[in-house]
């Protein structure tokens, strides 16, 4: 079979390892290979023509106008400072309780976490805000810097997460591929409500087991989270505490709760989600003209790059296709040993060695529309899939010596702070993740039950 597919691969890879921008890699290399196929007769040129349909699918997509009102959401919770008051409060009502603080991390960083959806916000918003005060507490360097980088990739499985929202997209796109080159001309859909429904079991699993590993280590190793030593000062009231936890999380539990009872659609609830956080920071007086500015302009910037790659990524797939790409990949699962379990094996282990140089939207848009189809028609589910995808990656982010969550937190943190503090640290969170990677493998309906309860089989 032609491997110029292949040869694509190499060459975008090779550009990406240059520091070449994604997007215009994506697209240059694409358009290079197809004006070469058409200079060599191995291209037909009417392929391109494509081109404009897909960019106006793109740019017309109800499902991603979800993009920039979850990124603005996150963002005005973020930069209110809401989330830091949160910290304070739960963090002051468990501070006599050794491992206090770091199960507030926890709890705080998985509320961020459903709000921003982005790994690199969440771990720098995160050890801005607790890193100063776990280690004035004396808790364990190696424990703080990972409890923080582990909470910061909960973005990637707890919804409603951005990335979420991109990957349900494109393996809704990926889905129907598959039944139609299985000639299944009334093809089923999968949505972002199945991916979000899907995610939830998962994602709470994932931070029951971070919270049972925090419980457990301070119990065998106390001294690697000491109490706090009573001041005299009486902890704040209850009241207080919920006062500072009860809007945001009603937020979130508004906007994903719309979305699984089928009130909302994605879009329609990110809408809510916007206009939410807009009010709360209105209503507690932390937003001004200059925190809305600030806002709408991360909103823009992180809007056009997640479009921009996209578009990128549509190009480089109609280009990939056009030499016979899909049919390699399909034809390569096939002659796989062990089938089914040995292309996804595969696939997980390409995925995993992805995540070390490129984001989850880049892997989302350009490997998951190639390898989505081809899967999919062997018979896996894609909402286990999808799941499969997002841990895969999470862990992926948080693995030595590439994971991106690692590099982000070693920007914000003390030199006093060896890297290598921060690699022992995560090394019992990667496990745990793992943990749930595994039993995700053994027992899908970890990820499907929920969908098939709220949505039907």
């Amino acid at each position: 079979m032609d491997l110029t597919p292949l040869a694509m691969f190499g060459v975008t890879f090779a550009a990406l390892l240059l520091g070449y921008p994604v997007a215009f890699t994506l697209a240059g290399v694409a358009l290079l290979f197809a004006l070469g196929g058409i200079l060599s007769g191995a291209f037909n040129p009417g392929d391109l023509g494509f081109t404009a349909g897909r960019l106006f699918g793109t740019v017309t997509n109800q499902t991603l106008i979800a993009v920039p009102l979850f990124v603005f959401m996150g963002m005005m919770l973020q930069t209110t400072r809401l989330a830091e008051g949160l910290l304070v409060s739960l963090s002051e009502l468990l501070r006599q309780y050794r491992g206090g603080l770091a199960i507030t991390v926890v709890l705080v960083g998985m509320l961020m976490a459903a709000s921003t959806g982005i790994v690199g916000a969440t771990v720098v918003t995160m050890g801005l805000m607790s890193l100063p005060s776990m280690l004035k507490q004396g808790y364990d360097q190696a424990l703080s810097t990972g409890t923080i980088s582990a909470t910061g990739t909960l973005g990637q499985i707890i919804p409603p997460s951005i990335s979420l929202v991109l990957l349900g997209d494109v393996l809704s796109n990926a889905y129907q591929q598959a039944q139609l080159n299985m000639g299944i001309f009334a093809p089923k859909s999968v949505s972002v409500g199945d991916l979000f429904a899907g995610a939830i079991i998962p994602g709470l699993c994932l931070v029951a087991l971070y919270l049972i590993y925090i419980v457990g280590k301070s119990i065998l190793h106390p001294h690697t989270m000491p109490p706090v030593i009573d001041s005299g000062e009486a902890p704040p009231a209850l009241r207080d505490t919920l006062v500072n936890l009860f809007p945001p999380l009603v937020l979130i539990l508004a906007v994903l709760g719309s979305i699984l009872g089928g009130w909302a659609t994605p879009t329609e609830a990110a809408g809510v989600g916007a206009a939410g956080a807009l009010l709360l920071g209105l209503g507690y007086r932390k937003c001004t003209v200059e925190t809305l500015r600030e806002v709408c302009e991360t909103t823009l910037s992180t809007t056009s790059m997640v479009f921009l790659i996209l578009i990128g990524a549509s190009i480089f797939s109609l280009v990939f296709r056009g030499y016979g790409g899909d049919e390699l990949v399909q034809h390569w699962f096939q002659q796989m040993p062990g089938g089914m379990w040995g292309a996804l094996g595969i696939v997980m282990l390409v995925i995993f060695l992805l995540g070390f140089i490129l984001d989850f939207i880049e892997i989302t848009f350009v490997v998951v529309p190639i390898v989505g189809p081809a899967l999919l028609a062997m018979g896996i589910d894609p909402v286990w899939l999808g799941i499969l995808i997002a841990v895969n990656l999470q862990t992926s982010f948080l693995t030595p010596p590439f994971g991106f969550a690692l590099f982000y937190l070693r920007g914000v943190t003390p030199p006093e702070i060896p890297t290598t503090a921060i690699y022992r640290g995560v090394l019992p969170f990667i496990g745990l993740q793992l943990t749930l990677l595994v039993a995700l493998l053994i027992w899908p309906q970890i990820a499907t039950w929920l969908p098939n309860m709220i949505y039907g089989p």
